[in-house]
């Protein structure tokens, strides 16, 4: 009888050991996906306000075996109030694929819109869900990677740890994508505890297996307030191409309204 009572108590005990250390776990999990959450709506809030902005760069694409081209473009940026950012894309050089555009619309709470304009067709196509996660123009960055930054873009925000990146320490978060037909399973986001910049960004694919990584770097402050990435580098660890991004002057505030960014101006960029 006495034997039978201890092996009860002994399982109540274990028991109660183990909702506490699930409890804990718990807790843990949530407070983790809080602080994750908090950096990355920080790193956002610290970007408002900058109105519209217009930008010059160049495009080098390198493909495995070293091999380079050079592609100059614009992309037009403007800020929307209670809105995802709306983004015009364009093509000045080489000819053979000056004017083409493309429009990006983003969304808080569903997919975003984009059209592309080919002057070759003298056509606008709007890129289905099912081709966001597509090359754009034979680049590493895919048709996702060219919304703007939105809280409400991914399901859930894991703070994994803080860590050295180059000379500062970073913020490293684990985040996945709402969308369901995106390329990417998860990514992890590396965010300076100091500006709360972007500095590094490892793409999943669906599969989970790294697929690419986005390089932060050079950064500048403009207005005493905006910080902005003139080099950003796009390198796919699967095929070993390697997309690089070099901003080459960028204006703010220049006045740009939304008819800058309806359809007709994807054909007006020629």
């Amino acid at each position: 009888m006495k034997k039978s009572l201890m092996k009860r108590m002994a399982i109540k005990i274990a028991l109660l050991a183990s909702l506490s250390i699930l409890a804990a776990s718990s807790f843990y999990t949530l407070a983790a996906e809080e602080r994750g959450r908090e950096i990355i709506e920080e790193s956002i809030a610290r970007d408002n306000g900058f109105g519209d902005t217009v930008s010059e760069l160049k495009m080098t694409l390198k493909n495995a075996e070293g091999q380079e081209s050079h592609r100059y473009l614009k992309i037009n940026t403007l800020e929307v109030a209670g809105e995802g950012d709306k983004l015009l894309t364009y093509f000045e050089e080489p000819r053979d694929i000056k004017g083409t555009a493309l429009l990006t619309f983003t969304h808080l709470d569903r997919d975003d819109d984009q059209w592309v304009y080919l002057p070759a067709t003298h056509r606008v196509k709007r890129i289905s869900s099912s081709n966001k996660s597509g090359p754009f123009m034979g680049s590493e960055f895919a048709y996702e990677d060219l919304a703007s930054e939105e809280i409400e873009k991914y399901t859930s925000y894991q703070f994994l740890r803080e860590e050295p990146c180059g000379e500062q320490i970073c913020f490293v978060v684990e985040r996945k994508p709402v969308d369901k037909e995106s390329g990417y399973a998860r990514q992890i986001v590396w965010i300076d505890r100091q500006h709360y910049r972007f500095i590094k960004i490892d793409y999943y694919d669906r599969r989970n297996a790294l697929l690419k990584t986005r390089d932060y770097a050079e950064y500048q402050l403009y207005m005493d307030k905006f910080w902005r990435s003139l080099e950003i580098t796009m390198t796919n660890h699967q095929s070993r191409k390697v997309t690089k991004l070099l901003v080459r002057n960028i204006q703010f505030q220049l006045g740009l309204t939304d008819r800058d960014f309806d359809l007709t101006a994807l054909k007006r960029t020629r």
